[in-house]
């Protein structure tokens, strides 16, 4: 691997590097929730939410693909059932959205209802009404997973919504900005290749290490 590529030498330190262009001092002023979009984002966003004194919590999705081809994500599913669609892709390949639709409803089912009873006893995420949230990750691929959850934190009516992510592609700063309030990153990149190859360590999380880190 290319070293003069690696932005960061782990989730850890990237996380506090997120801190250094955050503005911590007058996020501290009001309350916050930290939620992460992703297992891995959690471990930044524990740090980040420990900054600030606030709660930290997880937004559960799930990726759905198209038919016949595993590599490729036509929309995301959020644990609020809120469906994001690559709608570019969904046309050149000609998806009917009953699929899409139907592939969430069996997502959502099969795979978050049970994260979410385990994580939480089957409680959805908490009510966000009139809170500032700050929606993290430990970077952004194609950003629907990111736009999924935004979408679903305004659909809970968070009285603002923020992200922040170590890196991400340059190409996806206009989508996420015209619906967050604001973006914080360290690292944009023109050509984004994936999330790993910029950090030195990525290793996977489980979910039961995701359990983990959350008790801890």
């Amino acid at each position: 691997m290319n070293s003069d590529k690696i932005y960061f030498k782990n989730r850890e330190v990237a996380a506090y590097r997120l801190l250094d262009v955050l503005p911590i001092d007058s996020m501290k002023l009001e309350d916050w929730t930290v939620i992460s979009s992703s297992y891995g984002g959690f471990i930044i966003a524990k740090i980040i939410a420990k900054t600030l004194n606030s709660k930290c919590d997880m937004m559960f999705s799930g990726k759905i693909y198209a038919p016949n081809n595993e590599d490729c994500e036509i929309a995301v599913v959020t644990e609020h059932e809120e469906v994001l669609i690559h709608e570019e892709l969904v046309k050149s390949f000609d998806i009917s959205l009953d699929y899409v639709y139907s592939k969430s409803k069996q997502v959502f089912e099969e795979s978050i209802k049970h994260r979410i009873n385990r994580f939480r006893q089957g409680e959805k995420i908490e009510k966000l009404e009139n809170k500032n949230v700050l929606i993290v990750d430990e970077g952004i691929n194609t950003g629907l997973t990111m736009m999924a959850c935004i979408k679903t934190a305004i659909n809970l009516k968070a009285k603002s919504i923020s992200v922040a992510t170590p890196i991400l592609p340059t190409a996806s700063i206009p989508t996420i900005e015209s619906i967050a309030d604001d973006l914080y990153f360290i690292k944009k990149l023109d050509h984004f290749v994936e999330i790993d190859f910029y950090y030195d360590s990525l290793e996977d999380v489980s979910f039961e290490e995701l359990e983990k880190i959350n008790k801890g």
